[in-house]
């Protein structure tokens, strides 16, 4: 299968090509072509722009990863847009090229997150779910799938990866975290009751690869594990899996002051399940947190 990768240099989209490379064409969408092959070794081709490419008739699916870390710097307005145009632009090209080709690939997977749904305290919800929110990240998310949907065409089907907390060793969340809670400094935020919707990185490599193969999914899905936890929870997890105390609380107000309208991805949270992919045969490999965490520190 020929394939065109954007956002392949990223915590999932490197992991994606590990997976993809030896038994596909991959083509690699990056700015620096160079720093891509040094990452992700010389059996793909990688290119810097999309401008050169009038069609996509040459492939046989598309998987669009790109995006701006929404939760690597303060929302700015100025941050904000970088976060919007890394999106839209490029999703909104990648549609642009859909329209263009006379064969076009038969699927598109592009992202999107769970911020979709907002908060939602300790609600369970599901690809059902309809939302009408004016946060940043839900405005985000839903023009985000807007543009993507535009590809959608008897020739093409559309998949939409509302993804939760990826946890991996890489990057991601888990990432930021374990420093502190290696030294015991480690605990929950606010009162800890705040829904975390995670799904180990190796799972969400699976489920984007079980939708590229599996031509009857299409649609929304939520790439979640189908037992999120809470804040506190996962906090005591981590530690356990440490041998750390789990003693240190971060306020919320704290937070709140430092991050300002970004805090709300910390202190807010989800209680989101994977109701598709599981309805349409996906088996997770991890649906328990405390092995997914023994899983990926045992890499450690």
């Amino acid at each position: 299968m020929k394939i065109l990768l954007t956002g392949g240099t990223g915590f999932i989209g490197s992991r994606l090509v590990k997976h993809l490379q030896f038994n596909h064409q991959l083509t690699v969408l990056s700015r620096t072509p160079v720093k891509a092959y040094q990452k992700l070794g010389h059996n793909l081709l990688a290119i810097p722009s999309l401008n050169d490419i009038n069609n996509l008739n040459d492939y046989d699916a598309v998987i669009n990863l790109a995006g701006e870390p929404i939760a690597n710097k303060r929302w700015s307005k100025q941050q904000k847009q970088k976060i919007c145009d890394s999106r839209w632009q490029l999703t909104s090209q990648l549609s642009t090229l859909f329209a263009q080709s006379e064969q076009a690939p038969a699927t598109f997977i592009s992202g999107s997150a769970i911020g979709y749904y907002g908060e939602q305290g300790q609600q369970e919800v599901d690809e059902s779910k309809r939302i009408s929110d004016s946060s940043f990240p839900h405005q985000v998310c839903h023009k985000w799938e807007q543009l993507a949907l535009q590809a959608a065409s008897e020739q093409t089907r559309v998949c939409l990866l509302r993804t939760g907390i990826v946890i991996g060793i890489e990057g991601g969340a888990l990432a930021k975290m374990l420093p502190a809670f290696r030294l015991g400094l480690g605990g929950p935020i606010g009162d800890g009751q705040q829904q975390m919707s995670w799904i180990h990185i190796s799972d969400m490599v699976d489920a984007i690869i079980y939708l590229l193969n599996n031509k009857h999914c299409q649609g929304v899905y939520n790439l979640t594990s189908p037992q999120p936890v809470s804040n506190l929870e996962f906090s005591q997890t981590l530690a356990h899996q440490l041998n750390r105390p789990c003693l240190m609380r971060t306020p919320a107000w704290l937070l709140n002051s430092a991050l300002g309208e970004m805090a709300s991805l910390i202190t807010g949270g989800q209680k989101v399940l994977p109701t598709r992919l599981l309805n349409d045969g996906f088996s997770f490999r991890f649906t328990k947190l405390e092995h997914a965490l023994k899983e990926i520190l045992l890499r450690n």
